[in-house]
């Protein structure tokens, strides 16, 4: 082996022992590794840049403008609702997100199922008050092993499947055949997550919960006539366990119900008191069925997808301090509508046109996006801050983004088109259908995500060109010697999991499948059994972030660690492998 490829080990190592033992960033590391490559001339400029032109990386940055869409109309309540329901525990809340993931990746291209799914599993664990670090792991990793269960789950499968083809002239896997091991590996994952995620996966808060001194906003909302929640108990309308919001009195035809029961059944027109933090009010207002009760809110002259929500403290040198919201003609004079107000903690028990201003009282706003450009510096403020990512969706066009979704999934699946030319469609036809705009388009895309995977293919170039990937699967496989076909087999698996989590899954299996057949010729047994261990674990990338595409998309979201997935995949690989040494050979005989 050349000196060039020590050196790229010796970079990739110094990558991965960085992320384990410290809190840098994962898109500094990895930039720092593959910029310290192209100084010392192992890589060209064009492939340590290869990673930005990838089609998997641009996939990804594309989804996230799809999964804007579905967010922004609101129809990331539906799927919550249709998919996942209503938890009774952390266990239980981890099966209904890794049952149907599981299930769809058996068929769909796993990246966009994940895509779609975690700013839905985010909402859901924030609204039942579960940690979303415990959730989005799990997630990922059972489109992960539900991709091992059929041929066309992930495109891993389908590339060995195509290798064989070329190689034996033989028909190649039947669709359902990787079943037999990938349902045992399937129950495997979930168990291991139900039992070892109480003690291996992080539980990390968020700082809604972090504090207990937080401002309270005393907050208006009314039930719209033939909504979907109309004749719904409160529970059963999820207004009973949203964190940080508790639903004071509702108010029905002039009366006060106070101290409401969760049981209580929704009137149209029935005005819902709430008190809570500014993040849980804001999510009050993406509720489908729900509505401000103040109508002012109707008349600020520009369309609501083109608003946030705004928060603005009152100076003593405003105009309107002494008087109600109704008298000053809030809305009038700042072309602005007032959802809540905040006073020291105070619940203010009046609608909010009666509420009388005073200096320090804290508005959230709807209004457009440049009130804060336009009164940061006013006298009449002492704070305006904007709250990005908040404008009030379009409950109108939510059934349009879902129908966009699915037509992309079904594009896919049906091999119309492939998965980028697909997202590309899907993020074009949200933007120009007006379910989210094109500033938010844009501040959809996680770059810290795409630096990562990019850098990430970048680093697995080199070990490629270098010739330190071959050298290394080389080694591992010599270990097994020429002993008994089990060690030989335990060797493959072990060899490829170790290049998936340093290159791509792909290109871990193009580069082992030459090794394995020689090696299976060497011991005079069949090949199958290899092939089969080497499909399986070039996809089941449980222990980094960097090993498998859908890891990374979840990393940010979670607040995970880079040591978070060694702690709780690693275990999980070597299960994994364990497995398809006791189940393949029975299946697949040497």
């Amino acid at each position: 082996m050349n000196v060039e490829a020590w050196i790229t080990i010796g970079v990739i190592t110094a990558c991965f022992l960085t992320l384990i033992f410290t809190r840098w960033a994962a898109d500094v590391v990895l930039m720092g590794g593959l910029t310290l490559l192209l100084l010392l001339g192992i890589l060209s400029p064009e492939a340590a840049l290869s990673g930005l032109a990838n089609e998997g990386m641009v996939t990804v940055g594309v989804l996230f403008v799809v999964s804007a869409g579905l967010k922004e109309t609101g129809a990331i309540n539906w799927i919550t609702d249709f998919l996942l329901g209503r938890p009774n525990s952390v266990a239980s809340a981890q099966m209904r997100v890794m049952g149907p993931v599981a299930m769809m990746s058996a068929f769909l291209n796993n990246t966009p199922v994940v895509a779609m799914l975690i700013p839905a599993v985010s909402d859901w664990g924030r609204k039942y008050q579960l940690s979303i670090s415990k959730l989005l792991m799990p997630l990922s990793y059972a489109a992960i092993v539900g991709g091992t269960c059929t041929l066309i789950g992930t495109s891993t499968n389908l590339i060995v499947n195509g290798l064989v083809i070329k190689e034996s002239g033989s028909a190649g896997l039947d669709m359902f055949e990787l079943a037999w091991i990938g349902l045992p590996c399937t129950v495997l994952v979930f168990v291991y997550v139900l039992i070892a995620s109480k003690w291996l996966l992080p539980e990390r808060k968020s700082a809604i919960t972090q504090f207990s001194d937080v401002r309270q906003y005393t907050v208006e909302m009314m039930v719209e006539p033939r909504s979907n929640i109309e004749g719904k108990s409160i529970e059963d309308a999820g207004l009973r366990q949203l964190s940080g919001l508790y639903l004071v009195e509702i108010e029905r035809r002039g009366h006060i119900l106070p101290a409401v029961s969760p049981k209580e059944r929704l009137e149209g027109n029935d005005r819902l008191v709430f008190a809570g933090v500014v993040d849980s009010v804001v999510d009050l207002q993406k509720i489908r069925g729900l509505k401000p009760a103040t109508n002012q809110v109707f008349k600020v002259n520009v369309p609501r997808p083109e608003r946030s929500f705004i928060e603005a403290v009152i100076s003593d040198t405003n105009a309107l301090v002494g008087k109600s919201v109704k008298e000053g003609k809030f809305r009038s004079h700042y072309n602005a509508a007032i959802i809540a107000v905040s006073r020291n903690g105070e619940q203010l028990r009046k609608k909010i046109g009666e509420i009388v201003l005073r200096p320090g009282d804290t508005l959230l706003l709807e209004a457009p996006a440049t009130f804060a450009e336009h009164h940061r510096n006013s006298r009449d403020f002492f704070l305006v801050s904007q709250l990005l990512g908040s404008s009030p969706p379009r409950h109108d066009r939510a059934l349009l983004s879902l129908s966009i979704l699915l037509g992309m999934v079904l594009l896919v699946s049906t091999g119309v088109l492939s998965m980028l030319k697909a997202a590309l469609l899907a993020a074009g036809l949200m933007v120009i259908t007006r379910c989210l705009t094109g500033n938010s388009a844009r501040r959809a895309v996680d770059w810290q995500v795409l630096v990562v995977i990019a850098a990430s293919f970048g680093l697995g170039q080199a070990l490629y060109q270098t010739g330190g990937a071959d050298y290394l699967a080389k080694q591992i496989i010599e270990l097994a010697g020429n002993g008994h076909p089990i060690v030989a087999l335990a060797a493959v698996y072990f060899a490829t999991a170790l290049l998936t989590a340093m290159i791509t899954n792909n290109a871990a299996a193009v580069l082992m499948f030459p090794v394995v057949l020689s090696m299976a010729a060497s011991l005079e047994v069949s090949y199958m059994p290899f092939i089969i261990v080497l499909m399986v674990a070039a996809s089941a990338s449980f222990a980094t972030p960097i090993g498998y595409q859908t890891n990374l998309m979840v990393f940010g979201p979670g607040g995970y660690h880079f040591s978070d997935y060694i702690r709780m995949g690693l275990p999980l690989t070597i299960l994994v492998g364990l497995v398809c040494l006791l189940i393949v050979p029975i299946i697949w005989p040497f």
